[in-house]
């Protein structure tokens, strides 16, 4: 099973920045097996579903989702197993709990990042 530790969130102004970290672990999961898989960051505002942000397969390749593109930055460090996401130009609409986990997502989540942008 694999265990998801997202870090990083806070309380920023707007048009501030913020960079998560996601720390992957498992007694089954070594860095190989985490190179072979496309992982994400995902949000969720309050009273609202949870949705992908940006997605980083195994070659790198990159995607984002329209309200984050041009702002948002993901990458990937396989030896150490963790994600990252670099948050520029923060809006309060931003404001949410940021998860990370692959890309289509393991049953488990971690506890997720709480990110809070003010106006």
């Amino acid at each position: 099973q694999v265990q998801l530790v997202e870090s990083g969130g806070g309380l920023v102004q707007f048009g501030g920045s913020l960079r998560l970290s996601c720390a992957a672990s498992g007694n089954t999961f070594n860095t190989y097996t985490f190179n072979t898989y496309a992982m994400g960051w995902y949000r969720q505002a309050p009273g609202k579903q949870r949705d992908w942000v940006a997605v980083i397969n195994s070659g790198g390749t990159t995607i984002y989702a329209d309200s984050v593109k041009g702002r948002f930055t993901i990458s990937r460090d396989n030896a150490e197993k963790t994600v990252y996401l670099q948050m520029n130009s923060l809006k309060p609409e931003d404001t949410a709990v940021y998860y990370c986990n692959r890309r289509p997502p393991w049953t488990n989540w971690g506890q997720g990042t709480q990110v809070t942008v003010s106006s």
